[in-house]
């Protein structure tokens, strides 16, 4: 076969915070670098965060109490020297992204605003009014630009070439028309994304399949947590798009049918400003015991009304159009509609505090990095804190790539063949050539259903057995029976969404078993038979790997703890 071979220093597969930023830092320091992704970089979901981005920058606050916010929001799982590692180069990387150019939202006195985000002892999160992700990317971007960064958009990322505990390069196809490259490099980085899309009511963009986890799950590697998947509170009604966690931190308040202003009942010092998975699971008990609101009673009022037009318009101008735009509903005029939507993913990849990719709890496989949410650190946990996803991308990005940067120096290129290139191709021949009747959309949508259904805000041993049943049963008729109806090789979405469908189906089973195994409720994962957090039984990572066959074997790994001990979480 006949297949481009093209040599980079480092490869990076997705543009977003992590991804752009980790590129611009070794472009800058003379690395040849290629960005691989499957949609415009400016398109990437860092884009759609909105509220803002956690640092101790004011005088009421501190270093220890971001880490201990973090800590606590985390219901203790988070690794704390990762932790203590990103708080205290917080306000350093706020400055960072200032000298590039970040245009921050400012107080009267020039320093930058910041407001108040759930789980914080002080106001901690900077913003640029509602659009934090997206000014952040576009900073990122033209600088990664002006570093000279190759970015190959619209090319999918389709498996990596990993022998012999190394990872030497990927394979990947031109959406536009299938032409095949194998992308050799001394090193390559994942910052894909999250996997919230294996729900049916989420917030995350249609890109966001996860496919970098299921891509180094299928070569025997570890994922980390995943049972851990944060449903926000405040998705708009019906479709789960994000109204940010910053129109709560402007003093948005919760009300159910009654008019009641519940969050006093779930957590009567922090309100609607606790942590996440707090509110979510109030927000959900609420509508599950009758007192939910709108046209399906699937919902509760978040009213900003007492803010007035000014406040709304100078603060949450974008939030504001949303809820125009899918429900019809003003908020400056009137509440609006909300319930839960999955919306982020605490494990993933796991790494060690230098983004290098664990082979399992004790060794690392050489030239592999993560960052970004496709990574876990593990810096939030069980539960992330509003704002610490941003800082994440952002700090982990650059950090990563200077880890890379160092690790150049004696990192060695193992040259790839146009044979490395048979799975992806064998992949592609395989879906193009099924002609079953389940289709793409059909099993899609069986999927994420049923994973809102028995895996969602609340689980119990019963719901999860039926979801890991249901999840291979799903498998295996995708892979005997699942057709696509385009053959072309001209912009073949029917291809690429069968292709991300398979990467869904694989981590999804991590989701469920992993979460069968955790007979505990801690931050995000709640089970209705196990209520209480058992630090005896699982103050500890789940390490689960798949086999040929797709069966998931689960290990543990220690949580690296510090200074801040165990305590129950009060808010």
């Amino acid at each position: 076969m006949s297949i481009p071979i093209h040599t980079y220093d480092a490869v990076i597969v997705g543009a977003g915070l992590a991804g752009s930023t980790a590129a611009r830092e070794l472009e800058k320091a003379g690395k040849k670098v290629a960005v691989i992704t499957k949609l415009h970089p400016l398109r990437s979901h860092s884009g759609a965060a909105q509220g803002g981005i956690n640092a101790a920058l004011s005088d009421k606050d501190s270093v220890e109490l971001h880490e201990f916010d973090t800590v606590k929001g985390a219901d203790y799982l988070a690794d704390q020297d990762v932790v203590a590692l990103m708080c205290r180069e917080a306000p350093k990387t706020i400055r960072w992204a200032e000298r590039m150019g970040a245009a921050f939202s400012r107080n009267e006195d020039g320093t930058i605003a910041q407001r108040p985000f759930g789980g914080q002892s002080s106001p901690r999160a900077c913003f640029a009014k509602d659009r934090t992700g997206l000014t952040l990317l576009q900073t990122v971007y033209e600088q990664a630009l002006r570093e000279g960064v190759e970015f190959w958009d619209e090319w999918y990322a389709a498996d990596i070439i990993y022998r012999d505990g190394k990872v030497s390069g990927v394979l990947a196809f031109n959406i536009r028309n299938q032409e095949k490259v194998i992308f050799n490099a001394k090193a390559v980085m994942f910052a894909t994304g999250g996997y919230a899309r294996a729900f049916k009511i989420n917030s995350n963009a249609h890109a966001n399949t996860g496919d970098g986890l299921s891509i180094v799950a299928r070569h025997g590697l570890p994922l980390e947590d995943m049972e851990f998947v944060q449903f926000h509170p405040s998705g708009l009604s019906g479709n789960g798009v994000l109204i940010s966690e910053a129109a709560r931190g402007e003093g948005g308040k919760l009300l159910n049918a009654l008019g009641e202003r519940f969050m006093t009942q779930y957590a009567p010092e922090k309100l609607e400003l606790a942590s996440r998975d707090v509110v979510s699971r109030a927000i959900i008990n609420e509508i599950r015991e009758g007192r939910g609101v709108g046209p399906r009673k699937d919902a509760v009022f978040i009213d900003l009304t007492h803010l007035g037009k000014e406040k709304i318009m100078e603060r949450l101008p974008e939030l504001r159009d949303l809820a125009i735009t899918f429900l019809g509903l003003d908020m400056i005029k009137e509440p609006i509609l909300i319930s839960a939507t999955a919306h982020y993913s605490m494990g993933g990849i796991p790494v060690d505090i230098d983004g290098h990719v664990r082979k399992n709890s004790k060794e690392l496989v050489e030239g592999f990095y993560a960052a970004g949410e496709a990574a876990c650190a593990s810096v939030h946990g069980a539960n992330r804190l509003g704002a610490n996803s941003v800082l994440e991308a952002l700090f982990f990005g650059r950090h990563v790539g200077q880890s890379i940067l160092k690790d150049l120096e004696h990192l060695e290129l193992r040259p790839a063949k146009a044979e490395d290139a048979a799975p992806m191709i064998q992949e592609i021949e395989t879906i193009m050539g099924r002609n079953g009747s389940d289709t793409v959309p059909g099993l899609r949508n069986e999927l994420q259903q049923s994973m809102t259904d028995n895996a969602g805000v609340f689980r119990t041993e019963e719901t999860l057995q039926k979801q890991v049943d249901i999840v291979k049963a799903l498998r295996k008729r995708f892979h005997e029976n699942c057709r696509i109806d385009d053959k072309s090789k001209i912009f073949n979405t029917d291809l690429q969404e069968a292709i991300e469908l398979g990467h869904m189906l694989d981590y999804s089973l991590f989701i469920v078993q992993s979460a069968l195994a955790r007979r505990e409720s801690r931050g995000a994962h709640y089970r209705e038979d196990y209520t209480k957090r058992d630090d005896e039984q699982f103050l500890k990572h789940t390490m689960a790997y798949m086999d040929g066959a797709g069966d998931i074997r689960l290990e543990y790994m220690d949580v690296t703890l510090g200074r801040h001990e165990l305590k129950e979480r009060t808010y």
